[in-house]
């Protein structure tokens, strides 16, 4: 079984006990865009604390992602190029180590110790278990936070480095969920979107209990809501999954547990889809140094929970642990059904089968990811929003911190039936032309909403522009120049908003960030807004 101490939220026991924590620079969330914030802000001579959520460093960096998503290796410097270095270092003599020394591919174990080896080497306080409660603000300026079990964190600068923006939400910040309409930013891939192949059903497959008959009912995981109109807004979320480690290493492999709330019901499509003909749910598994995989979604039905995640961003804390609870018994149950259902051919179950829990990962949590794949929560709405027009080279911005260069990658977010068949929707892959700058503008707020908080994850973007943005290097990047960024303001005495671009410019530039990319001078046409 599932070790009771997988979960997202638990109350606090009390909350009489709280302490008031000083820091020059608070940053909420442990993620790698966390962790690289305060450790610029250690490097550069002030004091910083991180509050993390939940009980680990590092968010998808330690908690399954191995199969780094890169866009293009040469737009990542500073921290971020520092963190895949020192892996290589640790995994020395493995052939996945690039010509820079660089390994992409890496054990969760293995990401987690450096996270922790850093911070502590480092001298940076980590306080776990630290679920915000208030935001104390004079006017624009954030003055405290206060958590769930009563600590209270007092600081000069704050960076929100979680998933969600709960810290940009709570401070006022404005912000948006969901995909805008295309006509919001004039972009063409936003909104519902429907004729992308990949990710799809390839074969007819019935949505309903019993086939043939709609008046059965749906089956789990399909919608009834109508299919929509290409490029509508909605506050459709794309679908969240576990990025999952397995192995198949005898002495290390623990067969997949049935859960709990297992149900064999829920993965009817899936059976369908096998009978059609079709089958590659785990095709899309990576391997990993010493046998280990990262398994992301592929294929139509796979370890994405299509549109069971919409409420996330906005959910309460008690809300989103059912929510992970529910992720948790899906893929598990998927992982199980797929090992030993009797429906599937003896050939399924044999590759499915060969595949388990390893016993050295996760071993407080019973060897299962306490990360789930919180792949888009809310977005922040700054002075610049970065958009398709920006992953184009339609636009370029004069004040980047960072490059983005991955697809503009949009999982599914809906199931729904179109002419009695089971269609997926929501997908788009489209690569930019190359590496784009990111603006500074978009990791901080309206001056008038908050001038000492930096949002380097759930930054000023449109949702298919942050498709492209929200990979972990990316975070990582935009962690140490928030960072910077913060630690220069307190040393000028201004807000973040009236920061010298230039002298910011200047300091990333020293720190090995990687801010420009020469094909730029030879896109035709660039509006620099």
């Amino acid at each position: 079984m599932i070790s009771e101490n997988l979960f997202y939220y638990r109350p606090s026991a009390d909350n009489n006990m709280g302490e008031v924590i000083r820091a020059d620079v608070c940053v909420y969330g442990g993620s790698s865009a966390g962790v690289a914030a305060a450790l610029q802000v250690k490097r550069m001579g002030l004091s910083v604390v991180i509050a993390e959520f939940g009980q680990h460093l590092g968010g998808l960096s330690s908690g399954g992602l191995g199969q780094t998503d890169i866009g293009n290796k040469a737009a990542i410097g500073g921290i971020a190029r520092q963190f895949y270095r020192e892996l290589g270092r640790r995994y020395e003599g493995d052939r996945r180590i690039d010509g820079d020394g660089a390994i992409w591919q890496f054990e969760p174990s293995a990401a987690e110790r450096l996270f922790n080896d850093w911070t502590a080497e480092a001298g940076i306080p980590v306080y776990y278990g630290q679920q915000l409660a208030e935001v104390g603000k004079q006017g624009e300026t954030i003055v405290y936070v206060t958590m769930e079990n009563g600590n209270r964190v007092e600081a000069r600068m704050f960076i929100d480095a979680t998933y969600e923006g709960d810290l940009m939400a709570m401070a006022g910040v404005s912000y948006h969920v969901g995909r805008e309409a295309n006509s919001v930013y004039k972009e063409t891939l936003n909104g519902i979107h429907f004729g992308h192949p990949n990710h799809n059903f390839k074969t007819w497959i019935d949505p309903y209990q019993i086939e043939g008959k709609p008046d059965s009912g749906l089956v789990f995981g399909v919608t009834e809501e109508p299919p929509g109109v290409q490029g509508a807004g909605d506050s459709a979320v794309q679908a969240y999954n576990f990025r999952i480690c397995l192995t198949d290493v005898p002495g290390n492999r623990l067969p997949v547990p049935m859960p709990a709330g297992y149900d064999p019901e829920h993965y009817v499509l899936l059976e369908r889809y096998i009978r059609s003909g079709i089958w590659d749910a785990l095709d899309l598994l990576s391997l990993m140094p010493n046998g280990k995989t990262d398994l992301n979604n592929y294929g139509a039905f796979s370890t994405d929970m299509i549109g069971m995640n919409h409420r996330w961003p906005e959910a309460g804390y008690a809300e989103r642990e059912e929510i992970f609870q529910a992720h948790v018994n899906y893929t598990l149950g998927l992982l199980y059904f797929l090992g030993n259902d009797e429906r599937l051919s003896a050939e399924v179950r044999r590759q499915a089968s060969r595949w388990g829990l390893p016993l050295d990962e996760y071993p407080q949590t019973g060897h299962w990811s306490h990360q789930l794949y919180v792949r888009e929560g809310r977005r922040m709405i700054a002075d610049l929003v970065m958009t398709e027009h920006h992953c184009r080279f339609l636009q370029v911005v004069d004040d980047p911190v960072g490059l983005a260069a991955y697809t503009m990658d949009s999982h599914n977010c809906r199931r729904i039936v179109a002419d009695g068949r089971c269609i997926n929707e929501g997908n788009v892959e489209v690569a930019p032309s190359a590496p784009y700058p990111i603006s500074y503008r978009s990791i901080v707020p309206r001056a008038e909403e908050c001038g000492n908080l930096a949002v380097p994850v759930c930054l000023s973007s449109s949702h298919i522009a942050f498709g492209s943005i929200r990979m972990e290097p990316v975070f990582m990047i935009l962690g140490q120049s928030a960072g910077t960024a913060a630690a220069m303001a307190l040393e000028h005495g201004c807000a973040l908003q009236e920061l010298d671009y230039s002298k910011l410019r200047e300091r990333l530039l020293q720190d090995g960030q990687v801010l420009d990319w020469k094909e730029i001078r030879h896109v035709p046409g660039v509006v620099n807004p």
